[in-house]
């Protein structure tokens, strides 16, 4: 488990390290520093270090065994760079009674470098600037968000895809988030 606890832990800070370079780079100082923060809890860490396998989330692993991940109930509820923290009871007849609300444009714009992290860090060497988008456009099923996060968060993976990262950063720096270059 200590092996697994290392190589955990390096993983996620790589990420997280990325994820800052990134965050950084458009202009998203408070974002970068504090992102995914809650990974180093002990509800998200020893699950973490538990299933860690390197290629793939440790939540995947925790899920197929479990049949759900605790580490990810926990993470999803507290990182509202995640779509599934955008889910909420709705006051339409909805099937369900749930319905997805759209994400502010900063946590778009996190949700964007956590992407290209994840895929960089899974990926490797073999990373392309298409990976991100290759990773929700293979998704059994759409995911649950608001649609016009959904054309945001598809517009700016295919930015990334068709034009690479410098423009890409530019647009949501200077475009999404109005801030000077």
């Amino acid at each position: 488990m200590l092996s697994g606890a290392w190589k955990h832990f390096r993983t996620i800070t790589y990420h997280k390290y990325l994820v800052m370079k990134g965050c950084f780079a458009v202009g998203l100082y408070r974002q970068g520093l504090t992102h995914d923060l809650s990974k180093y809890s002990p509800a998200e860490f020893w699950v973490g270090a538990r299933y860690f396998q390197g290629n793939r989330s440790p939540n995947n692993a925790e899920r197929e065994e479990k049949g759900y991940s605790s580490a990810w109930l926990h993470h999803k509820g507290r990182n509202r760079h995640h779509y599934e923290y955008w889910i909420d009871y709705s006051t339409e007849n909805v099937p369900g009674g749930m319905a997805p609300v759209e994400m502010p444009p900063r946590f778009v714009a996190e949700m964007l470098m956590d992407r290209i992290a994840a895929s960089r860090v899974y990926r490797g060497s073999s990373y392309t600037d298409r990976d991100p988008l290759n990773y929700l456009l293979s998704a059994k099923e759409p995911p649950i968000m608001h649609e016009k996060t959904r054309q945001l968060l598809l517009k700016l993976l295919t930015m990334l895809a068709e034009e690479g990262e410098e423009k890409t950063f530019s647009y949501v720096r200077t475009q999404l988030l109005g801030k000077k270059r």
